[in-house]
């Protein structure tokens, strides 16, 4: 590794893109994960254009085109099955924003990132290894990893926590406040495409909208599975990340008297279940210190009522690597002015997306008022209102 070596601690989909990111920007990249190994795991994920043109731009297209799926458009219903609004994407996404709008699988989505990280020389991944510490250096910093009872240094230009909501290296940097439960659950299921109805198939983002509880479904795998998740209140967070549930967890709370046959008939289809517990926290007065910053969910944990957590990852990654790449003599003034950067729109984010929490769980009759106002909007006026999220280029 060279003398301008950042050292990328987490894996993830922010970590992988800001390890290719760098490195197009001329810099080695030590990346640590405490993964043994990077399974393909996790449900399917919205890329939005303002994440897709990043992808695309590091290489990536041809990588993903096999497995994505373009939707027409997201369709919004109402919990009983009432039409209630379309966003319409596909070509006009493409046209309007200059980048394509995709929905893929997480799995694919990481393992065409790692594919790429592993064709690159000045990127070096290790598993199995967790930042413990960090020492000061003459022209950096010394980052302490643990690798199973080995204590191995990396001689680093800076280090960036891209480790996520529970992040090791924000409480280095001084963090001490912690993610707080949002009161909410995803459930999360992929079935096969010939297991569901026709309508269920087709390349749409299905989005219905209920009291306390919501539904999203839509084809990942390039259309062979139907990715489901289902969001509702809970009261108190399932321990750990990715914990199994019955189908009859996940029906109860999608009643019969409260909900449509067609819905409750997808909601049937998948025979296991995976469970998330929703966090988020209220944004930071700073994300870093001296050679040290976040990115991601480290930074600014998001509910995912926009779709934006890995979008903000992917853009956090590039901005990053922009601003290290401005000042490479001086990283600390690279990281302070990409903090200043990237913290008013992923605030802003944050807020919309807890707004958006409360506008999809609405009970009647407030949920009335909200049907009408996003019908008598139109396709056009309502995607408008999203120009400011997938207009942004880096």
């Amino acid at each position: 590794m060279s003398a301008r070596t950042i050292v990328v601690a987490g894996a993830g989909l922010g970590g992988l893109t800001a390890a290719l990111a760098l490195a197009a920007r001329g810099f080695s990249v030590a990346l640590i994960d405490k993964a043994e190994a990077l399974a393909e795991t996790g449900a399917g994920i919205q890329l939005s254009p303002n994440a897709t043109r990043i992808l695309i731009g590091l290489g990536l297209r041809d990588r993903l085109v096999r497995s994505v799926v373009v939707p027409e458009a997201v369709v919004i219903r109402g919990a009983r099955n009432a039409a209630i609004a379309r966003l319409p994407l596909g070509a006009t996404a493409q046209t309007r924003y200059g980048a394509p709008y995709w929905i893929i699988h997480r799995g694919d989505l990481q393992a065409a990132l790692l594919a790429a990280v592993r064709e690159r020389d000045d990127i070096a991944l290790t598993l199995g290894a967790a930042v413990e510490a960090i020492g000061a250096e003459p022209q950096g910093l010394s980052v302490q990893a643990l690798r199973e009872t080995r204590r191995e240094e990396t001689a680093a230009t800076a280090l960036i926590g891209a480790d996520g909501l529970w992040s090791r290296v924000r409480a280095i940097a001084g963090g001490t406040d912690t993610p707080r439960f949002a009161r909410r659950t995803a459930w999360r299921a992929l079935v096969p495409a010939e297991a569901v109805a026709p309508d269920a198939r087709a390349p749409v983002v299905n989005l219905w909208l209920g009291p306390g509880s919501h539904l999203v479904h839509y084809p990942v795998k390039g259309g062979a599975m139907i990715n489901i998740v289902a969001i509702a209140a809970d009261a108190e967070p399932s321990s750990g990340w990715s914990t199994a549930a019955a189908p009859e967890e996940v029906m109860a709370r999608f009643p019969a008297d409260r909900w449509a046959k067609p819905a409750r008939e997808l909601l049937a289809r998948p025979t296991q279940w995976l469970k998330w517990p929703l966090y988020d926290r209220p944004p930071l007065a700073r994300w870093g210190d001296g050679r040290i910053t976040l990115l991601g969910d480290a930074a600014h944990p998001m509910l995912p009522f926009l779709a934006q957590g890995a979008a903000m990852a992917i853009e956090d990654a590039a901005v990053l690597a922009a601003a290290l790449a401005a000042t490479p003599d001086d990283p600390t003034a690279g990281l302070r002015r990409y903090e200043a950067a990237r913290g008013p729109r992923t605030r802003r984010l944050q807020r919309a997306a807890r707004r958006s929490d409360r506008l999809y769980h609405l009970g009647w009759p407030a949920s009335a008022v909200r049907d009408f106002a996003m019908r008598m909007m139109g396709d056009e006026r309502l995607l408008r209102h999203y120009d400011w999220i997938y207009d942004w280029a880096p």
